[in-house]
C-alpha cells in the first residue's frame, strides 16, 4: 500500500518533484532494451496517491491520449497527493498493434504475475509490485476490441462502498456493475485493497474526441473526489446528473453467417424484439433478421460488417428507466463533441 515515500525502481520522487522513469522490462531477442514508461506527479501536501493506466491490451490507444492531456492540466499546479501515469503497459503489443504479448497471452488475464513466470507473468509482477502497490486507487482505460466500438462506460464492483463513490464521481451516464474477472488488474488491485475503476470507450487501433474528452473529464473528476486537485470554482458541490447502473447486459450473437447491414447505433434505446440489424449472403438471397432479447441501451457494437456464426454484434443493458437513460445519454455526446474544426489547428486542437 502507499505510503509517505514514493520510490518507483529505487529512484524516490520527492513532494512537489515530477519525473518521467522508465521501468525496464525483458529485452528484445534482438538484445535491444524495453522500458515501460511513466510519468509520477507529486503534490507539496500529503494525499491520495492514484494510478492511470493504459493499453494493458497493446491496441487499446484511448487512454494513452487520456492520459497525456491530464498531465497537460493546469489543475495539477494545485495538486495533492501523488499521480503515478503509465501510458503504455504493454509495450510489446503496443509497437506491434496487437492485443497480447508476443507470447500470445492477455496480459488483464495474467496478475498479479509471477516474477519467474512467463513473459506476461513477468510483466504483470512488475507492474503490480512497482506501481499498484505503492498506490491508494487506480483508473484503468481501456476501448473496444478491433472492429467493436464502445459507449464510455465505466465498469466496477459496486458492491464496494469506496468503488461505486469513483464510480459516480467520473460523470459517464453508465455504470456497469462488473465482476472482477481472474487474473485482470482490477483483481489484483481489489486483493490489495485498492478502489480501482475500469474506463471503456471507444474502439482499438483509433482515437475518438468523445471517448477522450470524456476521459479526462472523468479523471478529473475522481481526483477532486478524493481531493486531490480543488473543486472546480463555482461549481461546489457537484452537481453533475447522477449516472445510470445496468445490474445486467447481454450480448446479440450472430445467428448466422453473412455479410451485416446494423440498423440501430451505439447508444440507441431498442425494445424486445428491435430489428438490430440484417445478415444476408452477398447476393440478398437469404436474409436473416437480429433482434434484440430485451429492452435496453445498445452500449457496444460491431463496426465490421462481416459476420460468422455465434459471432458478438451488438452489447444490449438492462436499465430500469430506459427513456432516461437515454436521454442522458444524448446530452452526454452534446456535452463532448467538439465544435467545428478551427480552420487554422493548434497543437491542442480536437482529433478528427
Amino acid at each position: 500500500m502507499a505510503s509517505d515515500d514514493l520510490i518507483i525502481n529505487g529512484v524516490e520522487i520527492k513532494p512537489g518533484q515530477r519525473l518521467t522513469l522508465d521501468l525496464p522490462v525483458a529485452k528484445l531477442y534482438t538484445h535491444a532494451p524495453v522500458a515501460m514508461p511513466l510519468h509520477v506527479v507529486r503534490g507539496k501536501k500529503p494525499g491520495a496517491t492514484l494510478f492511470v493506466s493504459a493499453a494493458i491490451h497493446g491496441d487499446e490507444l484511448n487512454g494513452v491520449e487520456v492520459i497525456r492531456r491530464v498531465l497537460k492540466s493546469t489543475s495539477l499546479q494545485r495538486m495533492r497527493g501523488s499521480l503515478i501515469a503509465i501510458p503504455i503497459v504493454n509495450i510489446y503489443g503496443f509497437i506491434q498493434h496487437s492485443r497480447y504479448l508476443p507470447d500470445r497471452r492477455d496480459l488483464n488475464r495474467t496478475f498479479p504475475g509471477s516474477e519467474t513466470g512467463s513473459l506476461a507473468a513477468r510483466l504483470a509482477y512488475l507492474f503490480s509490485t512497482e506501481i499498484v502497490e505503492r498506490c491508494n486507487y487506480g483508473i484503468d482505460i481501456h476501448t473496444g476490441a478491433q472492429h467493436r466500438t464502445n459507449l464510455p462506460q465505466i465498469r466496477a464492483k459496486l458492491d464496494d462502498p469506496e468503488t461505486a463513490r469513483l464510480a459516480h464521481a467520473f460523470g459517464v451516464p453508465v455504470i456497469l456493475n462488473s465482476d472482477i474477472r481472474d487474473g485482470s488488474l482490477r483483481e489484483a488491485a481489489s486483493e490489495l485493497g485498492i478502489p480501482t475503476l475500469l474506463y471503456e470507450a471507444g474502439e482499438a487501433l483509433r482515437f475518438d474526441e468523445i471517448s477522450i474528452r470524456a476521459g479526462v473529464r472523468g479523471v478529473i473528476n475522481v481526483m477532486r473526489e478524493l481531493e486531490m486537485l480543488p473543486p472546480r470554482k463555482g461549481q461546489y458541490p457537484r452537481s453533475a446528473p447522477e449516472p445510470f447502473i445496468a445490474r445486467s447486459s447481454s450480448w446479440v450473437r450472430a445467428p448466422d453467417s453473412g455479410i451485416l447491414r446494423p440498423m440501430v447505433a451505439l447508444g440507441s434505446k431498442v425494445v424486445k424484439n428491435n430489428l438490430l440489424g440484417v445478415i444476408s449472403d452477398p447476393f440478398g438471397e437469404r436474409e436473416t433478421q437480429v433482434l434484440s432479447p430485451h429492452e435496453g441501451i445498445v452500449i457496444a457494437r460491431t463496426n465490421l460488417p462481416l459476420a460468422n456464426e455465434g459471432d458478438a454484434l451488438f452489447h444490449v443493458a438492462r436499465f430500469s428507466a430506459v427513456d432516461d437513460v437515454l436521454a442522458q445519454v444524448e446530452e452526454f455526446h452534446d456535452s463532448h463533441t467538439p465544435n467545428d474544426a478551427a480552420p487554422h489547428p493548434t497543437p491542442d486542437s480536437p482529433i478528427i
